[in-house]
């Protein structure tokens, strides 16, 4: 699987490695993250002309942080395919295909799905983009372990790394309070998350994401998404994955963003951290 892997991205990255290192060559990537102070996010001097170029961006975060929903805006902002691995292996669980049997005894037990099969899944859905003439991605939610991530260096150059993190009982109220348009397939949280500040501690507020009143009726939640199941998937990416952070921040690609509320709030914030808070929001 890795080699076809390799053969996608290879034949991909041929097509545009000329942007690439135009692109990569406007990041400065020599910011000491582990000297830095305690802030919320170390700002990236991008260039700001960033829009439309096919950017190669990843996100890392632990369940439930919000990858999904800020790599999905700043794929429309900048024009880029958002590739989400969770989704990949969702779509194969409803296919009922081979390997959905074997998925929903993993993901019920909150492991992380095998290499092989994330790159399998992932290799099919390059393929596809290639067909339709696609270039550039954001990643969310792959590369989750250091074999991925070497083999994901090993074929192409990652731009940036955008580390989201957010407190854990943040993250789980997030995960429990997730919910599914069963028709539409829309993504909603009822959650209300209002955590008041003390000793020194800032506190934090989250306004649950309601669907439209059609949607209403028909949410659902998602097999994985019990307190069991949910705080093992947070104790398997704190044993397993936070070793890709070091990873990345070894090569000085890794972006650190504490997200500090709603979207609201730590959009425009993320926006500024990356140098686009002058990009058109649409």
């Amino acid at each position: 699987m890795a080699v076809l892997l390799n053969r996608l991205l290879t034949a991909r990255a041929s097509a545009f490695s000329a942007i690439t290192r135009s692109f990569s060559s406007s990041l400065n990537f020599e910011i000491d993250f582990r000297a830095a102070p305690s802030v919320n996010h170390e700002p990236l001097p991008l260039r700001r002309e960033s829009k439309g170029r096919n950017v190669q961006w990843v996100f890392l975060g632990c369940p439930g942080v919000g990858k999904g929903t800020y790599a999905s805006r700043l794929s429309n902002l900048l024009g880029v395919p958002h590739i989400a691995t969770g989704d990949l292996v969702r779509e194969e669980l409803s296919s009922g295909g081979p390997l959905a049997s074997q998925l929903a005894e993993i993901v019920n037990q909150g492991k992380l799905v095998p290499d092989e099969i994330i790159i399998n899944l992932l290799s099919k859905h390059l393929e596809a983009g290639v067909a339709k003439g696609e270039l550039g991605f954001i990643l969310d939610g792959f590369p989750r372990t250091i074999r991925q991530a070497e083999i994901l260096e090993g074929v192409t150059a990652i731009d940036l790394v955008i580390n989201l993190k957010l407190r854990e009982e943040v993250l789980l109220a997030k995960c429990l309070g997730r919910r599914i348009c069963s028709e539409c397939g829309g993504n909603y949280n009822v959650a209300c998350i209002d955590i008041k500040g003390e000793n020194g501690s800032p506190g934090m507020y989250m306004a649950p994401l309601l669907p439209p009143p059609h949607c209403a009726s028909k949410l659902v939640t998602r097999s994985d998404d019990t307190e069991e199941v949910v705080k093992e998937r947070l104790r398997v990416y704190n044993e397993m994955s936070r070793p890709v952070e070091e990873f990345y921040r070894s090569r000085g690609k890794l972006l650190g963003f504490n997200v500090p509320g709603g979207i609201p709030e730590s959009w425009p914030k993320l926006l500024q951290a990356l140098n686009l808070d002058d990009h058109d929001d649409k």
